[in-house]
């Protein structure tokens, strides 16, 4: 249909945001709509427009949040309603291997609505990789068969599967969907001829930080399940490729696995700790509590001459001074023969980036810190110019009263989170904050449902824990404010937990 919005099926792999493919992030980050099932991630939807509308149809194993037909009427309503719009549909795995992603474009065939299919990565074949189980392996097997152990023939009601076959089938077999029915699945194999010692695997949330993978065989899948809580999401995977996992085996437990953590930097500041916190193992939610932008201060940039020392209190201060400067036509050369300040290490790498060492970081690295540290200097306080932000206190001029203070940015807190947010926060293991601000705005985005966030912080810095504190959080801080003593300490405390 002319002018009508355009629709993408996205399949979002099995989990791992790390497996999103290249194409579907793109499109998720340029989306007006996003809808999408209860097995995508909320690490990739962290991906998604800040400004998409969220629709959430996730199905459950016992019922239907929204039933498909509505699923396909809701993109093409979408589509027409929103000329020129980017509908995306995410679909967990990929949106074609029983992901019903073939019904919907069939929809908007039907409707005239232009789509595209970005395959993703399926969980038939990237769950036992994960597991250390080759789906194919010389000798052993050469093919293998994805099932749906699920869908039940209309007629009877029962599992619409050729048993005959697949118990003569000498590759390997791999149920998607399937727990609820797998005693009945097992013991029909075993009725038509194979071998009830075949090797078997239950993998539950592959590629995931709770990744579980429990053996067993065919003739104890039924018991085992039932013994070890096996429930979905999880795939089993049957045949002598099974046993390779015990060699093959290499996503061991890691520090932080099975751990959901709750990241509130901003979200250009995040990047950093989120790669070190999966790294360990850990489930990262990117729930940034402050946005920063540069303020049109309209400096007189001709009087830095008058300054001899320039103090930065934080990297959003770093950052915001040389994006304007530059704007302005200079560059780093006006600050030559200038001393420079840096409340602590996270700014002084920051302004590293800029080509600028610094000459003075005090070993207290607080704003307090800073100031006596200046305050001792032998210079004209006169000539110090402190680079803040529009929050800051006035720690630092009442220790410089005759210092000089430009608001470089400003700080604007995110006043509600998504309902998608609201939930995987609910369902995290503790927060980390690195600044009072963070702290304040996120208790405030959350003051409605205060029973659903963690009551366990990870802080970096006195005066951040104080803020934690006085919010009712048990909190844990780093010996040093550095993003690398924190994830040194939040990996050390999960360690000690499970001592």
């Amino acid at each position: 249909m002319s002018g009508a919005g355009k629709v993408y099926l996205i399949g979002a792999g099995p989990g791992d945001p790390g497996l999103l493919t290249l194409r579907g992030k793109e499109l998720l980050e340029s989306a007006d709509v996003v809808v999408y099932d209860r097995l995508v991630s909320p690490a990739i939807l962290g991906f998604c427009n800040p400004a998409a509308k969220m629709v959430d149809v996730g199905k459950m194993p016992t019922h239907h949040k929204v039933k498909q037909s509505e699923i396909n009427k809701l993109l093409v309503q979408f589509a027409n309603e929103m000329p020129g719009a980017t509908i995306a549909r995410l679909k967990g795995g990929d949106p074609f291997v029983f992901g019903r992603g073939g019904e919907e474009a069939l929809e908007l065939v039907a409707a005239g609505i232009e789509f595209e299919v970005v395959p993703g990565i399926t969980s038939a074949i990237s769950v036992p990789a994960y597991a250390g189980i080759p789906v194919s392996h010389r000798g052993i097997a050469t093919s293998f068969h994805i099932i749906t152990g699920h869908e039940k023939a209309e007629s009877n009601g029962e599992l619409s599967l050729d048993f005959e076959t697949l118990a003569k089938c000498p590759g390997t077999l791999i149920f998607l969907m399937g727990i609820a029915n797998m005693d009945f699945i097992a013991r029909r194999l075993m009725e038509c001829g194979k071998d009830p010692k075949t090797p078997l695997a239950f993998i539950e949330k592959g590629t995931t930080p709770y990744q579980r993978t429990v053996m067993a065989t065919l003739e104890t899948a039924g018991e085992t399940i039932a013994r070890e809580n096996v429930t979905a999401p999880a795939i089993t995977i049957m045949g002598g490729v099974v046993e390779l996992g015990n060699t093959l085996a290499w996503k061991k437990n890691l520090p932080l696995s099975g751990k959901r953590l709750v990241v509130t930097r901003a979200a250009k500041q995040a990047s950093g700790i989120t790669a070190r916190l999966t790294a360990l193992g850990a489930e990262v939610i990117e729930t940034p509590m402050i946005e920063t932008r540069a303020v049109d201060g309209n400096f007189d940039w001709a009087s830095l001459a008058n300054f001899g020392i320039l103090a930065f209190t934080s990297t959003n201060g770093v950052e915001s001074f040389f994006r304007q400067l530059f704007a302005a036509g200079f560059d780093v050369r006006v600050l030559a023969g200038k001393k420079i300040a840096s409340v602590g290490k996270i700014t002084e790498k920051k302004l590293l980036e800029y080509g600028i060492r610094c000459d003075y970081v005090p070993e207290d690295h607080t704003g307090e810190g800073l100031g006596k540290l200046l305050a001792t200097l032998p210079v004209d306080h006169s000539r110090i110019l402190l680079l803040q932000g529009n929050l800051a206190d006035d720690t630092l001029l009442k220790l410089l009263p005759q210092a000089t203070r430009w608001v470089v940015y400003e700080t604007l807190p995110v006043v509600e989170l998504p309902e998608w947010k609201r939930e995987a926060v609910a369902g995290a293991d503790a927060v980390v904050f690195a600044s009072t601000s963070a702290v304040e705005n996120f208790c405030s985005a959350l003051a409605a449902t205060p029973d659903s966030e963690p009551r366990l912080a990870f802080c970096i810095g006195r005066m951040t824990e104080s803020a934690a504190r006085k919010h009712g959080f048990d909190t844990v801080t780093s010996d040093e404010t550095t993003m690398d003593s924190l994830v040194k300490k939040i990996a050390e405390y999960y360690a000690g937990e499970g001592a």
